[in-house]
């Protein structure tokens, strides 16, 4: 392999891959990028058997085509420190990839091609197009409800749910639940996968909001999605997710509470009570009356913090509490105007709503006073 790059072409997408592999990687081959000509074009893989990127650079020249395997963090490190505006000179040679710029050369061990692993061929069972904002959104609203080293495995991600014109992101921990939809522009079949959390993370570093479509493919076990820069895929979690209708429509028959407020207000009022709240289970006290919430906080140590807001609320007294991270959650989340709380009693869950947005719905379980 003999070839010419410019280094500004070769930095973003080598940091979007690097960044992706394992930093302690279990083969040696799987901290390495492949790296293999195609035409006028340099194509970059690199994949930690979870996740693959893919992507395409143009070429000055181009002289012996071939491929090879390099250490990703040295390569990323030797190309940021040649200087800005520089050509970059790559030879193969003898099992050695040659960097040399300007006055500066480097001697880079290599790994042969054929031990790189790919993430096997699989058939396409749905594809459809979706704005880069809108699969954006559908992960930012939901992702903070994901379960973390979950014995449930099958709560360790997103899932995603297709029908109709409708793509759904449901996420939960079993202690509260984040669903949210967006629209697309053709109907299709009923589908449903489970997102594993490495995936939504590293996804979300290649979604900058543009209003573009990206094509979207999907297999019984993978996942993926074609960025303006970087081919993208995600293994998918085998198991299968709770029914989350049931959670929302568990209290369907009662007669809710309602309470509107200030979203931020709401914010700033919880994030002061906390501040003595107990270290360990973070648990605040709603006390609503007509128009009024109080907000308490105590810890072992009997300090105790009070709030009072003005909201709009005409139910019953009430008096419930809750962990008040998953509430932050949901308010850093939203962003909103004006929000809606729906109680039925002390002891069942909580709905959250965005008033201005109908497409989002949050649901939170309480802690037993």
């Amino acid at each position: 392999m003999k070839l010419l790059i410019e280094r500004e072409k070769l930095i973003k997408p080598l940091q979007q891959i690097s960044l992706s592999l394992n930093s302690r990687p279990i083969q040696q081959i799987l901290g390495n990028i492949l790296m293999e000509t195609d035409g006028q074009f340099l194509t970059i893989i690199g994949t930690d058997l979870e996740i693959e990127m893919i992507t395409r650079v143009e070429l000055l020249k181009l002289d012996q085509s071939g491929s090879i395997t390099v250490p990703a963090r040295k390569f990323l490190n030797i190309c940021r420190s040649i200087i800005s505006g520089s050509i970059i000179n790559i030879h193969v040679e003898n099992n050695m990839m040659l960097i040399t710029a300007n006055s500066s050369s480097f001697s880079l061990s290599t790994l042969p091609p054929m031990n790189f692993p790919n993430i096997d061929d699989w058939n396409v069972e749905i594809e459809f197009d979706l704005l880069q904002e809108n699969l954006k959104k559908l992960i930012e609203l939901t992702q903070f409800s994901m379960g973390y080293q979950d014995v449930r495995h099958y709560l360790n991600g997103i899932m995603l749910e297709i029908e109709n014109q409708e793509v759904r992101a449901v996420a939960t921990d079993g202690h509260r639940l984040a669903t949210c939809f967006v629209k697309v522009n053709k109907a299709l079949p009923k589908y449903s996968i489970i997102m594993p959390r490495k995936g939504i993370i590293e996804l979300t570093r290649l979604l900058n909001g543009e209003n573009i479509y990206l094509k979207i493919h999907i297999g019984s076990n993978n996942i993926r999605i074609y960025t303006k820069e970087i081919i993208f895929t995600s293994r998918l979690i085998d198991g299968m997710f709770p029914d989350y209708r049931q959670v929302l429509k568990k209290n369907s028959n009662k007669i809710f509470q309602v309470l509107e407020v200030d979203c931020l207000l709401l914010k700033q009022a919880l994030s002061r009570a906390s501040i003595l709240s107990n270290e360990k289970f973070r648990s605040i006290r709603l006390q609503l009356s007509h128009n009024q919430l109080t907000i308490t906080a105590s810890n072992s140590n009997n300090e105790e913090s009070k709030e009072k807001l003005a909201v709009s609320y005409n139910g019953n007294k009430l008096e419930i509490c809750f962990n008040v991270i998953y509430i932050l959650d949901i308010l850093n989340t939203l962003k909103c105007g004006t929000i809606r709380l729906l109680f039925t009693d002390s002891i069942s869950s909580v709905h959250i709503k965005d008033t201005t947005n109908p497409y989002v719905h949050y649901v939170v379980m309480p802690m037993r006073i």
